[in-house]
């Protein structure tokens, strides 16, 4: 059954080599994963062979069995974290493909669903919310939350935007590199508390919140939904220390031995772009659109502290 005619010939392409590529890393995972984890991809390897085949059959693209060059280094580098950092990474590289999966074909089916395209999405939509259901709520074992590295990466991420706008602007109105150290050091640390108080009392008034309602359904005779919130201390030290190193990483080439911003916007520059593709990755958001949008906000920050140092400098006759 072809329907190439009724669809972009480019997003036929895109579904079948999507799949392929899932199957791809199911299969290259499953060689190092045990226990439940590796039931979890014997069934998802299962269930992602029939998609290809019905994909590959619905397009009449049975040609396309290899993946591209882009796909495969993806494969590689999801591969070897997953081989280095284990089980963990393995649940969070899995749900952020399901996470993907999903979104991707929620747009195809608004677009298609009313053609020939619509049914079969919906199929496998309809599949894909079982596979999320399955290794977000599913019994593999987690030795890493998920929601924790989000908020390890998001902390990173804060921690390096505002820290390379404030040093530059200390670079502006300083212009000394000492002067510069001890003025960023000091607003990676008090930024970091500040991070950190405020996820320890958002946790708190949500382990409130949330043990209120838990009383309420027990009251009422409801189910109660199983699982422990983490708790306040443990979200204060994972969001604290988060951000301390990413505020770490634009102060480093000052410390040793930066005279100017170049070094720290080219160190830190790459870091936001790492982490960026990161956090897109695990958040299911498109990458590129992601690392684009952190650099030009960066961008924004650095030209605008920057500019703020130098009429401090001006007004205020500053000189270290």
């Amino acid at each position: 059954m072809s329907t190439t005619g009724a669809v972009d010939p480019r997003l036929a392409r895109q579904l079948v080599l999507d799949e392929i590529f899932d199957l791809s890393l199911y299969r290259a995972l499953r060689d190092f994963a045990h226990g439940d984890l590796g039931q979890v991809l014997d069934e998802l390897i299962r269930v992602e062979t029939r998609h290809v085949a019905f994909w590959q059959d619905f397009f009449g693209r049975k040609d396309l069995r290899a993946l591209d060059l882009g796909r495969r280094a993806k494969l590689m580098a999801l591969r070897a974290v997953c081989r280095v950092l284990g089980a963990g990474a393995i649940q969070v590289v899995l749900e952020a493909i399901e996470v993907h999966g999903v979104r991707k074909y929620l747009r195809v089916w608004k677009r298609y669903r009313d053609g020939p395209l619509g049914p079969a999405v919906r199929e496998i939509l309809e599949d894909e919310f079982k596979h999320e259901d399955m290794v977000i709520t599913g019994d593999a074992a987690r030795h890493i939350n998920p929601e924790k590295v989000r908020n390890v990466f998001l902390g990173l991420n804060d921690g390096l935007v505002e820290i390379l706008g404030a040093v530059s602007g200390f670079f502006a109105a300083f212009g000394n590199s000492v002067a510069v150290l001890a003025a960023g050091f000091t607003v990676a640390v008090a930024g970091a508390m500040s991070m950190a108080a405020g996820a320890y009392i958002g946790a708190g008034s949500e382990a409130e919140v949330r043990a209120t309602e838990d009383e309420r359904r027990r009251f009422l005779g409801q189910t109660v939904a199983g699982g422990t919130a983490e708790s306040p201390a443990a979200s204060a030290v994972v969001v604290g220390l988060g951000y301390f190193a990413g505020a770490l990483v634009p102060v480093l080439p000052v410390l040793f031995g930066a005279k100017g911003m170049l070094p720290t916007i080219l160190t830190a520059g790459t870091m936001i772009v790492a982490v960026s593709a990161i956090v897109a990755f695990i958040s299911g958001m498109e990458v590129w659109r992601r690392i684009a949008l952190n650099v030009v906000i960066t961008s924004v920050a650095v030209a605008v502290t920057y500019a703020i140092g130098l009429l401090a400098r001006s007004l205020w006759g500053i000189s270290v």
